[in-house]
């Protein structure tokens, strides 16, 4: 077990409808501690029990910090932000003990620009349960394009892709009955629900969370090689991010595209998409997001 750093440290934390990702920092930029926890979103606020979760998320990152020690602020991208920002920072400072001065909250996507771009450089095209594009221009301005939810958007989302493979999935048995077990993408999927029959997938899209719904988009990825539906609908993702990207270009010139994401990385396909819909001479990097650590050495400045 490493030892307590001497110096104040700040907290980054990078929330998402799937993952939760927290790291530490000390005054000159070095990390020293990150992990993860259970996905939360400031939607999960209206809710007892997504307040709970949101608690518990909370706590297993402050356990998993106080080895190696106890933040003096916190700089937080959180999913969902909006009216419920002050109740949320509330349950923050509480969890870690800290006045709610020294909590910071802000929408996950300026954590995500600032860890892969300078303000003015770049667009960010995140796509995570959810999909959204942003440029911080250099007055520091945030432009954002897209991230409207799993309800009337986020196309091309882990959310999105696998939305569209079970409505193709009932789509088919509505027309041949036992159509699934014809379908490599179908059989994944539904074993991952736990059965083959409606009760179970409508049990997970009505009544289950958008970050666990969003994770059967790895089953649609991992079916790819062998089901030409999936492989189509992946493309049609990288389609619908590559959208994101030209409403930047039009809006506000041209400039390089940086895409991120846990579901930007679920299969190749999405990106070569994604590039050949995008307009000629725009360069687009496959990114990882360090939104965790930007926001923990913005914290750790005071």
């Amino acid at each position: 077990m490493k030892k307590k750093a001497d110096s104040p440290l700040g907290m980054g934390i990078d929330a998402g409808g799937t993952l939760t990702r927290w790291a530490l920092a000390r005054p000159d930029g070095k990390i020293v501690a990150s992990g993860e926890a259970p996905g939360i979103s400031a939607l999960m606020m209206k809710t007892t029990e997504g307040r709970g979760r949101i608690r518990a998320a909370l706590l297993e990152i402050a356990e998993g910090a106080a080895a190696f020690g106890r933040p003096a602020s916190i700089q937080a991208g959180v999913t969902g932000l909006g009216e419920r920002e002050g109740k949320l920072k509330t349950v923050v400072a509480e969890t870690f003990g800290l006045d709610e001065r020294a909590v910071h909250l802000q929408n996950d996507i300026v954590f995500t620009y600032l860890g892969l771009f300078a303000p003015g450089e770049g667009y960010v095209v995140y796509a995570g349960t959810g999909s959204v594009a942003a440029h911080i221009d250099a007055q520091g301005t945030l432009h954002r394009a897209g991230g409207r939810g799993y309800i009337l958007d986020d196309g091309g989302g882990g959310f999105w892709i696998a939305r569209e493979a079970l409505r193709h999935v009932w789509r088919e048995e509505d027309s041949r009955p036992g159509a699934w077990q014809e379908s490599v993408m179908a059989r994944e999927m539904l074993a991952r629900l736990g059965g083959t029959d409606w009760a179970h997938t409508r049990e997970a899209i009505y009544g289950g969370d958008r970050g666990d719904v969003g994770k059967l988009a790895v089953a649609v990825a991992q079916s790819a090689a062998r089901d030409p539906a999936a492989a189509a609908i992946l493309e049609a993702a990288g389609r619908e991010l590559a959208r994101l990207a030209n409403a930047m270009v039009q809006r506000l010139g041209p400039r390089p595209v940086g895409l991120a994401g846990r579901a930007a990385h679920l299969h190749p396909s999405i990106a070569a998409a994604m590039r050949a819909a995008l307009p000629k001479g725009i360069a687009l990097e496959v990114r990882a997001s360090e939104a965790h650590f930007a926001a923990a050495r913005l914290a750790a400045k005071g």
